[in-house]
């Protein structure tokens, strides 16, 4: 877009008479605020023919390099321009103007700069002022470096030496330059680490043991009287093989905090190896200085890279180390720390200064005590620092002290409670610091601290809030999105998305894998705090993958996505022209080799604050990487540029974004404007120094009533755009309209063939009462203005709306208009046109339930580009607090998963993906839709295999019980367990198992049952995830019940393995009075041929009264037998003569039978059937033999105490079961036509029956004529809105379950009124 347009504006210029013109600043230097003795860079870009003249001024005051010799920079190169001024002082704040001049003008553009003094400790690495430079004016010196070294690899333990070879010309043998080495920026000083060498030509720094502290940017800088020379490059430092295989490397850069009298903070940074598997913790050693002997401070592993040393002796020195511990074992100890003296820190501060040696010990020294006095209350106690591990507490001592040296004790006290217990009982600590270790996790606590002297102890101090014992600092957020950008034969340009929210970040570790290896190696050992990296030392030609992890004094993160896949080759291009915009960057950590006159931020160390934006070029030749063909283009011109509100001596403009942003997300906006004085444009001015990320500015400081014009820049990584063509003239007046001002910054997403959604923002301006409500306006693209219509009736009052009147293929524009009590505003600016279709490859949300009951949306886009995110929103605001979703992209994938879905979560959730045709979707999360989800979850987190039938017994063939159930679902993996009073059963001899995958059907069978298997018998189902269990109990007379008839089945099996009769002994008088007696025996296949046969007998002669009463008394006594419908009654006779005449008697009645009593013979059992007996069935019951002469009886009680009511009360528990209709129907019901009839009537059973009602034997199904209900189980009713003639017949209902059937008859008559009368 930039090279468009300059090659537009060139030819314009060719057009004209002459290609003569006046100077024009491309950019403008701008203004900075720098920190005292730190240096600062002024630059322009200034275009012209003949070539200006360009001058810098200070205070109008022209700036002479030569009069202040290495205080000022001037530079020209390829109409680029700049000033560098060296170690700022209060003397350089002040208005600095460049001005560019030629034939056809001049023009000036002003800068200020403002230089503040840091209030904190002078820093010891700014850079010391040079000595020994000569005085002489006149000469010139040219500085070159040559032979310079190159990006270093090294490995802990090992020596380095980086060199290069300087010329200085001309050669004086006396002239010594100033030499100084930098790491990260940071000046280094000799020590027993780093050995510096000058021999005259070279320049030599020797690394004498390296450490990962070691890593970094190593800077040689030269400085001479008239100019310096700077070179650069990275040092890479491996960790040393570990001593234990698997075991972590060393941690680094240990530093020793808050030094007091017996108290000292440790910190490190964590190492980027593990070694394989999780840091478990690190332990702190301390060593006295002047000995060998290091000790262990902890007795456990701390995980936070910090640590409250305590019982140190005051006035002793000590250095620190510090070791990391993972399952394989210990790492390597780190470097030592500096060592630090146990002492008072405003001892410290006197001290320094003193050139006394440095012995290692201090040694400290009291006055003689005058007489005590108690000393005060401790002041301004609070908790520094709050881990799981221990609580650091600080205070200042009291105002009024005692005469000498005081002490503290500490006490502390369960939130909650009113009792203080004091920690250190034993021995008083001597510094306004404490740690405490040994907290419960979790609880919370309350603190104060006494002080103490020979005199007593004083009142405690005011306590602390409670504190609750826990990590407050949170591990960072994993990184955002990787890019990998290819620079050289052997290194890759990685760049990331700082990890968001993240406090106290301590930097980042860059990791590389092969492709197809899966296995990653670090590319830096010591954190990097920018977000771009050069990531040296990889094979040309191999693809690789990165990813990167944040740091703090909490932990490591969790990796970020792995990048794209990247072939590592150098890039390959041009350098951009000069006359283009250059690249802005922050003040970044980069590798490499740099040219001295490129890389103004590497000559000082940066300032304490946020730097401010530099300008760099790099140098293309073959020793250096090639940047600038992966560097994105700038953005094009923003445009639509109007007035959202005007006050007396502001305006609120909006613009519409660039319409290509250059390829990387567009960073901010810069606004310029100008006044139109008769017509006539004035001069461009800054509205902004720092950029806007909104498409809204407010530029302040205008003039009232005068008229202005306005332009827009868009700037992304890869620099500032050319400006907007300028805006319409707007005059600066007070709006004084009763309605609001225009909506703004509308944008159209979620585009299908009929519906999209439209987002807009509300007006700036309010106008005389706040805003009610929004109305959304339409019109095809190519329609008149007047066809501009309505979409919504009813004001809105959501800042979006989803439009579902479109047709496809039409082109449509779109406008929104605000309302407030006084009436409907200014239309909004009209959208782009915007075709209804829907593309190819849209996709939509889908919401999912995984099996373990986790909601998650999800989306799939496949038109990804490099640089696309997945942005998700609920009612279209981006979800920035992970507390109710949980964010995860994968590829063209993305998932947003709810933590814990409630009410609070009802909403729109929308996903839009960047840099691409506008891709998205969105998903209406409503009341009902909620709650099936949440039904829909409880049954994937807890799934029951569903049942057709519960665990029940029947009994088979030889007397077997088999128990069994029927599931309705289960797959061929289901697993069944078979318990018994909650012992688990398995196959054998005693318990057959079988389950069919087929049906379902899952039975357990036992031969017999004994007096041991009483109880409770289960049958647990699992099929993966899915369970479910039915158990039986039997025990009781339930349990004797079922005992006795198998035994009693297995006997008759038993008893028919013989020759047995199939129908016993019975006798027919034939006309001629004869007697037949006749029976059918079976016999066995194996013994005779043949089923079975009949053998006939006559008999002639009558039977005697003896052989009547040997039948009778040969009876046995009256037994009671619990059956399938009801109670038998029987008694068994040796042979049975129908000349023998049986009576039954119920309370020394004769029993009139009926189809519930009923009596018979079957062999030589004699019974009596009682069906559904009830409570007026109880009593004696006889049974009377009779001769014609005499009688006997046998008798049975089914009343009072002993065996005979418990037979009665064993009534089988499926009788009571079985369904039944209670009663509540009458016979006939006689109702008039046009009347409503209900009737009602009371069920039993369990399981619940099954109710069917009937007319005229057929079913009816409930439809508005007839309602049919149950409730609560046991409440049938029938209803009939509006009988007519129709409805007269018969009624039944049916209740039915595994246990029986019952029906009840009722009949309906209808009659009408006229027919009654």
């Amino acid at each position: 877009g930039a090279l468009i347009y300059e090659n537009e504006e060139h030819h314009k210029r060719m057009n004209k008479d002459s290609l003569m013109h006046a100077p024009e600043f491309v950019i403008k230097p701008r203004s900075h605020t720098v920190w005292e003795k730190q240096c600062v860079r002024l630059h322009c870009t200034v275009s012209g023919w003949p070539d200006p003249r360009v001058v810098w001024y200070k205070n109008n005051v022209t700036i002479d390099p030569m009069a202040h010799p290495g205080k000022y920079k001037l530079e020209s190169s390829y109409n680029v321009h700049s000033l560098e001024i060296n170690r700022c002082d209060f003397d350089d704040t002040a208005q600095y103007r460049v001005s560019a001049m030629n034939s056809k003008g001049e023009l000036s553009s002003f800068a200020s700069i403002v230089v503040k003094r840091f209030k904190g400790e002078v820093e010891e690495a700014l850079p010391m002022p040079r000595h020994g430079l000569i005085s002489e004016y006149g000469i010139t010196f040219d500085t070159h470096i040559v032979d310079g070294f190159g990006v270093s690899f090294g490995r802990e333990g090992e020596t380095m030496s980086l060199g290069a070879t300087v010329i200085i010309s001309p050669n004086l043998a006396r002239y010594q330059p100033e030499v100084q080495w930098y790491r990260d920026d940071v000046l280094l000083q000799p020590s027993k680490w780093c050995h510096m060498h000058w021999s005259g030509d070279k320049a030599t720094l020797t690394l004498t043991h390296l450490n990962k502290e070691d890593e970094g940017l190593y800077t040689l800088r030269i400085t001479t009287k008239s100019k310096y020379e700077t070179y650069s490059a990275y040092v890479f430092v491996r960790d040393a093989d570990a001593e234990v295989e698997g075991a972590p490397g060393a941690p680094l850069d240990v530093k020793c905090q808050d030094a007091n009298k017996d108290y000292v903070i440790v910190t490190w940074k964590q190492p980027a190896v593990d070694g394989g598997s999780s840091i478990l913790g690190y332990f702190v050693d301390r060593c006295e200085v002047g000995t060998t002997h290091w000790s262990q401070c902890n007795d456990t592993p701390i995980k936070f890279a910090r640590f409250p040393v305590t019982g140190l002796v005051e006035g002793r020195s000590y250095t620190f180390r510090v070791r990391a511990v993972n399952k394989s074992g210990m790492s390597r100890p780190s470097r030592v720390s500096e060592a630090v003296a146990a002492m008072d820190p405003a001892d410290r501060a006197r001290m320094r200064g003193t050139s006394a040696p440095w012995t290692g010990q201090i040694i400290v020294t009291e006055e003689e005590p005058a007489e005590g006095v108690v000393p005060g209350k401790p002041k301004e106690l609070e908790v520094t620092e709050a881990t799981k591990n221990y609580v650091v507490l600080s205070w200042k001592p009291p105002g009024e002290r005692g005469h000498e040296g005081i002490m503290y004790y500490v006490e502390k006290c369960v939130s909650g409670t009113d009792s203080w217990q004091r920690v250190n009982t034993e021995i008083p600590v001597k510094s306004p610091r404490f740690a405490l270790f040994d907290l419960a996790e979790g609880k919370a606590y309350s603190f104060r601290v006494r002080c103490c002297n020979s005199a007593g102890v004083g009142e405690p101090s005011e306590a602390t809030e409670a504190t609750t014992v826990g990590d407050k600092l949170d591990i960072p957020s994993a990184p955002g999105r990787v890019v990998p950008t290819r620079n050289t034969d052997t290194s890759v340009v990685v760049s990331w998305e700082a990890s968001r929210d993240a406090k106290e970040l301590v930097g980042y570790y860059i990791e590389a894998s092969i492709v197809g290896s899966n296995k990653f190696e670090p590319c830096n050992n010591k954190p990097v705090k920018g977000t771009r990296f050069i990531c040296h030392g990889l094979v040309t030609g191999e693809s690789y993958v990165f990813r990167v992890k944040a740091l703090n004094a909490a932990g490591l993160s969790e990796c970020s996505q792995e990048s794209e896949a990247i072939e590592v080759k150098a890039a390959i291009g041009k350098v951009r022209s000069c006359r283009l915009p250059l690249i802005w960057v922050s003040a970044i950590q980069l590798s490499g080799c740099y040219k001295p006159a490129h890389l103004a931020f590497l000559c000082h160390p940066p300032p304490p604050p946020p730097p401010h934006h530099v300008a760099w070029a790099r140098d293309v030749s073959a020793s250096t990487t090639h940047l600038f063909s992966a560097v994105p283009a700038s953005p094009t011109p923003p445009y639509g540029i109007s007035v959202l509100e005007c006050v007396r001596d502001s305006m609120v403009l909006a613009w519409k974004q660039p319409t290509f942003i250059g390829g990387a997300d567009i960073t901010g906006y810069f606004v310029d404007y100008r006044e139109v004085i008769n017509g006539v444009p004035g001069t461009w001015h800054e509205a902004n120094v720092k950029s806007v990320s909104d498409r809204a500015y407010r530029v302040s400081d205008l003039k009232e009533n005068r008229k202005y014009q306005f332009q827009v820049r868009a700037a992304n990584m890869a620099g500032v755009g050319i400006p907007s063509l300028p805006s319409g003239t707007f005059v600066c007046e007070e709006w004084t309209i009763a309605v609001p001002g225009p909506p703004h910054d509308l944008q159209v997403t979620e585009v299908r063939a009929n519906t999209l959604v439209l987002l807009y923002k509300p007006p700036v301006y309010q106008g005389r009462d706040p805003v009610n409500g929004f109305y959304i306006d339409i019109k095809e693209a190519d329609a008149e203005e007047e066809a501009w219509r309505g979409v919504n009736e009813k004001a809105i009052l959501t800042n979006y709306m989803k439009i579902k009147i479109l047709k496809e293929g039409e082109t449509y524009v779109f406008r929104v208009r605000a309302q407030n009590k006084a009436g409907v505003g200014k239309a909004s600016e009209p959208t782009e046109p915007v075709l209804a279709e829907t593309k190819p490859g849209t996709t939509e949300i889908v919401v999912d339930v995984d099996d373990d009951g986790v909601i998650s949306m999800n989306f799939a886009c496949s038109n990804l580009t490099p640089d696309s995110k997945f942005v998700w929103s609920k009612n279209y605001e981006e979800i920035t607090d992970d507390t109710r979703i949980t964010v995860a992209t994968s590829g063209g994938k993305s998932k947003a998963t709810f933590n814990m879905l409630a009410e609070d979560d009802i909403g729109i959730y929308s996903c839009a993906v960047t840099h691409t045709d506008g891709a998205g979707s969105s998903y209406t999360l409503s009341a009902e839709e909620l709650k099936k989800l949440l039904e829909l979850s409880h049954d994937h987190k807890f799934p029951i295999i569903p049942l057709k039938t519960e665990l029940a017994v029947e009994l088979q063939e030889k007397g077997r019980i088999r128990f069994w159930l029927q599931a309705e679902k289960i797959s061929a993996n289901g697993k069944i367990e078979y318990v018994f009073n909650d012992n688990s059963l398995s196959q054998g001899e005693k318990y057959k198992m079988n389950f069919n995958k087929d049906t379902g059907v899952i039975e357990m069978i036992m031969e017999s049952l004994l007096p041991e298997d009483e109880g409770t018998f289960t049958f647990q189902l699992q099929d993966g995830k899915a369970t479910n269990q039915s158990s039986l109990v039997l025990i009781g007379d339930v349990f004797k019940g079922l005992q006795k008839e198998s035994a009693f089945m297995r006997k008759e099996w038993h008893r028919k393995q013989g020759p047995h009769f199939v129908e016993y002994l019975s006798y027919e008088v034939t006309p001629e009075c004869c007697v037949i007696l006749k029976c059918k025996v079976r016999m066995p296949r194996h013994r005779v041929r043949g089923n079975s046969w009949i053998m006939d007998v006559s008999i002639s002669s009558h039977t005697s009264p003896d052989d009547l009463l040997l039948t009778a008394n040969s009876s046995t006594a009256l037994k009671i037998q619990s059956t399938d419908e009801g109670i038998r009654l029987y008694s068994f006779v040796s042979y049975y003569n129908e000349a023998l005449q049986v009576t039954w008697h119920h309370k020394d009645s004769a029993i009139a039978f009926t189809d519930r009593i009923k009596s018979g013979v079957v062999g030589e059992q004699l019974w009596l059937q009682i069906t559904e007996p009830t409570e007026k069935d109880k009593g004696k019951y006889a049974i009377e033999f009779h001769d014609g002469k005499d009688g006997l009886k046998r008798t049975v009680e089914l009343s009072g105490q002993g065996e005979a009511t418990a037979k009665f009360q064993m009534a089988p528990y499926f009788l009571y079961n079985r369904a039944r209709v209670a009663g509540g129907l009458p016979d006939v019901v006689t109702i008039q036509e046009l009347k409503a009839l209900n009737l009602t009537c009371n069920i039993s059973g369990e399981p619940l029956p099954e109710v069917v009602w009937l007319k005229n034997e057929r079913e009816i199904v409930s439809d508005g004529h007839y309602v049919m209900k149950l409730e609560a189980g046991k409440y049938a009713s029938f209803t009939i809105t509006t009988v007519n003639t129709a409805d007269s017949g018969k009624y039944s209902i049916l209740v039915k379950n595994k246990y029986g059937t019952e029906s009840a008859d009722f009949t309906v008559s209808v009659f009408s009124p006229d027919s009654k009368k």
